[in-house]
């Protein structure tokens, strides 16, 4: 008996343990989840007018990661939600599963609505950093960093992007420190 209630009272302190340790970190993970940044060194567009930019676009380039991987004909469309916020919707052909995918998520501004600082979720609570920092002023080509280099995206209102737009693109993301040779070119 003896051994069943010291083994109960042991297990019950580690269980205060833990949960007192949840709720001393839970600020610190509720933060992480909510905070968003800019890569050291970039500049996000000023002057940004979401009703301009609301619409679809498709996908020019990208850095493939897991969400996007074999995934050609790539369009995301954004529409302004009444709260402020903004609906993403994200279609794309699996070309080794041969199916449409679509994933739909909401984007939050970061600080200043008139600043191309977002931030986007797919996930719940958690949000990843989605920085507009080149724009042509006929919001026809956009290029979007992530919060690290890990991710960016080449997107314009038509199936194809001039090369003079590609390459002062592509020069931007090198001197952001972006590796080039990750660029996956998506087929329209």
């Amino acid at each position: 008996m003896f051994f069943k209630k010291h083994q109960a009272m042991k297990c019950s302190k580690y269980l205060k343990i833990a949960l007192g340790s949840a709720l001393l970190l839970s600020p610190f993970i509720f933060a992480a989840c909510k905070s968003v940044k800019v890569p050291p060194g970039v500049k996000v567009v000023e002057n940004f007018d979401i009703k301009s930019y609301s619409g679809k676009w498709y996908e020019i380039a990208r850095f493939d990661f897991k969400h996007e991987k074999d995934m050609d004909q790539v369009t995301a469309e954004y529409t302004l939600n009444e709260d402020g916020s903004v609906n993403v919707l994200n279609k794309g052909f699996d070309t080794v599963k041969q199916e449409w995918k679509e994933s739909e998520g909401k984007a939050k501004f970061v600080g200043d609505t008139n600043r191309g600082a977002l931030k986007v979720s797919f996930f719940g609570p958690f949000y990843s950093g989605y920085n507009v920092v080149a724009m042509d002023p006929a919001y026809e080509n956009v290029l979007v960093f992530g919060e690290s280099t890990d991710y960016i995206w080449f997107l314009s209102r038509n199936k194809t992007m001039p090369d003079a737009v590609k390459n002062k693109f592509m020069k931007m993301a090198k001197d952001a420190g972006y590796d080039l040779n990750r660029l996956v070119w998506t087929k329209q």
